[in-house]
């Protein structure tokens, strides 16, 4: 069976469109002044906001593929019209 041509840009966007819902409902983790700094002066950073900027970037990235391969399984294994059983 042929893929659509378009899947693989459809599945990057969903990704980013579950993770900014997921942002929405779920915030980032907060972090301690002192884990903060720590994080600032191992990364080598040069203030919080640049350190919530990388935090919150990974946070939305990460939520948008766990959502998007729990999404996929749930839709191959229940929803598919596709099986070859």
């Amino acid at each position: 069976m042929m893929k659509h041509p378009l899947e693989t840009l459809i599945s990057a966007g969903s990704i980013l469109l579950l993770a900014f819902f997921s942002c929405l409902l779920l915030p980032a983790p907060a972090l301690t002044i002192e884990l903060a700094q720590k994080l600032i002066t191992m990364f080598h950073l040069l203030d919080l906001n640049q350190l919530y900027t990388i935090i919150f970037c990974v946070w939305f990235l990460a939520l948008g593929a766990i959502e998007y391969f729990v999404i996929r399984f749930i839709w191959k294994r229940w929803f598919s019209i596709d099986r070859d059983a």
